[in-house]
């Protein structure tokens, strides 16, 4: 299973905590998180992983409350969600015809209950990559690199 590396200017485990690690990095294996800790660690543990530099803060994704973005299709309303770092809705959020299987097919997880989104070893690889103007630069769900800014 190919196992990836994500490397930030800082890192949050939580966006609501005061821990972070400058320079901090996450280890991805499949759609988990295989390991966190700093750059040189990850990559002399996990030899000829693929390795992703990104220029802000790397955290855990969001969860989306209240009604979808408008977008022609399902599948659109979902892509602006994953531009904004969403990796996550609420069950009542994707009500209309073809937007929970959108998300699905998306990795985007359907909640029926709030709760925040962590990183931690073990727990789904859901990732969100913010610059310093709070711009989303790239979203990870389930592992799976589905949002980068150009």
């Amino acid at each position: 299973m190919a196992l990836t590396i994500h490397v930030a200017d800082e890192l949050r485990l939580v966006w609501d905590g005061p821990d972070t690690v400058p320079g901090g990095a996450v280890a991805v294996e499949g759609d988990r998180v295989a390991a966190v800790g700093l750059p040189a660690g990850l990559q002399e543990r996990f030899p000829g992983a693929r390795v992703r530099r990104w220029s802000g803060v790397l955290g855990p994704g969001l969860v989306h409350e209240g009604p979808l973005p408008g977008a022609p299709t399902p599948r659109e309303r979902v892509h602006e969600l994953l531009k904004l770092g969403v990796v996550a809705v609420r069950a009542e959020s994707v009500t209309g015809p073809g937007e929970r299987a959108a998300a699905e097919r998306n990795g985007v997880r359907v909640l029926a209950a709030p709760g925040p989104v962590t990183i931690e070893p073990g727990g789904r690889a859901d990732l969100v990559v913010f610059d310093g103007d709070g711009s989303c630069v790239a979203t990870v769900c389930a592992g799976r690199l589905v949002h980068r800014r150009r």
